[in-house]
């Protein structure tokens, strides 16, 4: 965090000398909270995409079964996410020898963390298409009051009013927190051997007992989702009249973007622990090659983290891999099998 003069300074830029009435409408509308709901639904966009990776990985690792995510599941319930997410997960689970290996198993069906991970994915999907709508029709939109027209008409109007944002935001902070939430799940199944069939806590054979493996891990996103659960309470409904209730209701916009920005580094912490775990979870199956994609992601990420032979902070670990999605290189990595599909 910096002051505005230092920010200025650092990309060498001077402060910007104002007209007649732009400070006004600099602070006046909603310029705030729709530059800040931006920013987060530019990196929301990237973290599903990321999110689809870190399950497909952990479907690997449980050897669930990939056929939920049939394409013709997806056209008897048309939900534009739906059919997005079961595309993508097709394209990184392709050619998958683990799920050859257990093609005639004893299992019926899985947990709904992982067979119902296109309809919750691509909800989340269809909910940030909403907001990116909303959002930019909002950046190209005149929030001023009053606002003074060619004709020389002054109209005395409520554009600055943050409404449509704010139940927008309030919908992306709904959304990445059911991507943690869901995602949790996950972490949760790979840690139990009666879903997994892994090692209790994924820990390696032969370290059981002196060892809690990755059970911190689950406590630390488990935290992390409760606390995205409290956050996702709409701030638009809430409203406190000021200004002798001449200014009697307002949306609550910026408050509602600064839950949105929370939730979603939450959520990414989220999906890096999945990640770190499903990580750990495949390493069990070193003779079975999983899904290319699966195994692209497996391998680069290989070259930043290793798998848990003993217990150690994984702390390191969850941050370098937050530091690949933020600076977008695991989406790189998946990119390819997104554009394939």
């Amino acid at each position: 965090q910096m002051t505005g003069a230092e920010a200025l300074t650092a990309a060498c830029l001077k402060p910007i000398t104002l007209k007649a009435k732009e400070g006004l409408a600099l602070v006046n509308g909603t310029q705030l909270m729709t530059a800040l709901g931006v920013l987060t639904l530019i990196e929301a966009k990237k973290l599903v995409d990321v999110a689809e990776a870190s399950a497909a990985m952990a479907i690997e690792a449980m050897k669930g079964s990939h056929a939920p995510f049939d394409l013709r599941v997806a056209d008897l319930r048309p939900h534009p996410g739906h059919r997005e997410s079961s595309i993508i997960l097709k394209a990184l689970l392709a050619d998958s020898a683990i799920a050859q290996s257990h093609a005639d198993c004893h299992k019926v069906q899985d947990a709904y963390s992982m067979r119902c991970i296109p309809q919750v994915h691509g909800a989340v999907r269809d909910a940030i298409k909403q907001v990116e709508n909303v959002l930019s029709v909002e950046i190209n939109a005149v929030t001023d009051n009053p606002l003074v027209f060619p004709d020389g008409s002054v109209v005395s109007q409520g554009n600055f009013h943050g409404e449509p944002v704010a139940m927008a935001l309030d919908m992306l902070t709904i959304a990445l927190s059911e991507l943690a939430s869901i995602s949790e799940r996950r972490i949760d199944k790979l840690m139990n051997p009666v879903f997994s069939e892994l090692p209790a806590f994924l820990v390696p054979d032969g370290h059981e007992g002196l060892n809690s493996g990755m059970m911190i891990l689950h406590y630390t996103t488990a935290s992390l989702v409760s606390e995205n659960k409290i956050l996702s309470h709409p701030a638009v409904v809430d409203s406190v009249p000021t200004s002798n209730d001449k200014e009697d209701h307002v949306s609550m916009g910026a408050t509602a973007a600064r839950k949105a920005a929370k939730v979603l580094t939450h959520t990414r912490w989220v999906i890096a622990s999945e990640l770190m775990a499903s990580f750990q979870g495949l390493s069990f199956h070193p003779d079975l090659q999983p899904g290319i994609g699966v195994q692209a992601v497996y391998q680069e990420l290989s070259k930043h983290i290793s798998k848990m032979s003993a217990d150690r902070s994984l702390h390191p670990d969850i941050q370098k891999i937050d530091h690949l999605i933020t600076t977008g290189n695991i989406h790189t990595w998946i990119q390819p099998f997104i554009d394939a599909s």
